[in-house]
């Protein structure tokens, strides 16, 4: 099949032949339509990632068609339009039977764990509880955007923050993951306050509701969210992933608010310093969010349809998978606007 194939840290993305990856008994082979480009690439590109083994074909959000299943797939059939989260769960383990397959002891994640989707073809393993077919009239290119940042978002937001209309939330960083965050509080019924340092970020911040947009390149964000929330927002998501912006998220909060951290802290800010003081003093919450299991996606696809997301709006470019270097390249300095998907 053709793929792209990477030798090692932070060596060229080219497009190869290469042999399929073998298809577990439980397992199904994806016909991939449609592939987003994650900052999570870039930080296995970069070498950040203990799981990756190369040579690698990365890639994790995906959507398209099935091809083959194993012979113990009881639900998945042949042709149907499908998608996957990136955190694929065994449906057996304790984490799984308590209904959070994201979070797995026996994770698996496409693009990570394996080779990914950045190829004609990738396997899903423990398909009858992990591949999710796609609503009539869902384009695949859609499906894929939500696969990994939108869904993170949501899963984040609605379960794991509890966000309530009324209430107030500040995003700090509005790439992919960000702009998501922006449209499903929105959407929720929540003031949003966004932050970014560029200006086509934050008009696109403004289309997906935002009712306040903050320049951090001029503006002190803590001080720009406290004012705008009436002394604090009651959720802040860092979306970007920095030790800077996980501390003003903290500081940015009301009494007991929650802080939100969605954006990835790897190698040598795995461990960042955390405001402590007034974790304690202002009875604060931190919560992680590590994707979403596949049983929450009709809910998601349903919040997607009522409440009118225009997920199109999130999709920056489409590329030929052929561009891959050059999209992941651009990951590092945070470039692209919302989610670029490539394709063969």
């Amino acid at each position: 099949m053709k793929a792209i194939l990477v030798d090692a840290p932070l060596a060229p993305l080219v497009l190869s032949h290469v042999p399929e990856p073998p298809l577990p008994a439980h397992g199904a082979r994806i016909e991939v339509h449609a592939t987003g480009v994650c900052r999570s690439d870039w930080h296995a590109w970069m070498g950040h990632d203990p799981t990756v083994r190369f040579p690698h074909v990365p890639g994790h959000e995906f959507a398209g068609v099935v091809r083959e299943v194993g012979p113990e797939v009881r639900t998945v059939r042949i042709g149907q339009r499908v998608t996957a989260p990136f955190c694929c769960g065994c449906g057996t383990c304790g984490p799984c039977r308590d209904g959070v397959q994201n979070l797995c002891l026996h994770e698996y994640q496409p693009g990570f764990d394996g080779w990914g989707s950045f190829a004609e073809t990738v396997v899903v393993p423990w398909a009858d509880v992990n591949v999710v077919a796609l609503p009539a009239g869902m384009e695949e290119g859609e499906a894929a955007s939500l696969g990994c940042r939108f869904m993170t978002a949501f899963a984040g937001l609605v379960d794991r923050a509890g966000l309530r209309s009324g209430e107030t939330v500040a995003v700090l960083g509005c790439g992919g993951l960000g702009l998501a965050a922006v449209a499903i509080a929105a959407a929720s019924g929540a003031k949003v306050v966004a932050v970014d340092v560029q200006d086509e970020k934050l008009a696109l911040a403004r289309q997906l509701g935002a009712s306040v947009v903050v320049d951090a390149r001029t503006d002190d964000p803590v001080a720009a969210i406290r004012d705008a929330t009436d002394g604090g927002a009651h959720v802040t998501v860092d979306a970007l992933g920095s030790p800077v912006t996980a501390a003003q998220g903290v500081r940015s909060l009301r009494r007991r608010g929650r802080h939100l951290q969605l954006g990835l802290l790897l190698a040598d800010e795995a461990a960042p310093p955390v405001p402590m003081l007034e974790l304690i003093k202002h009875e604060l919450a931190i919560l992680g969010g590590h994707g979403m299991p596949a049983r929450r996606y009709p809910e998601m696809l349903r919040f997607v349809r009522e409440r009118r997301i225009d997920v199109g709006l999130l999709i920056g470019e489409r590329r030929p998978l052929a561009d891959a270097h050059e999209v992941m390249a651009s990951m590092g300095a945070f470039a692209p606007r919302g989610v670029t998907l490539l394709t063969l």
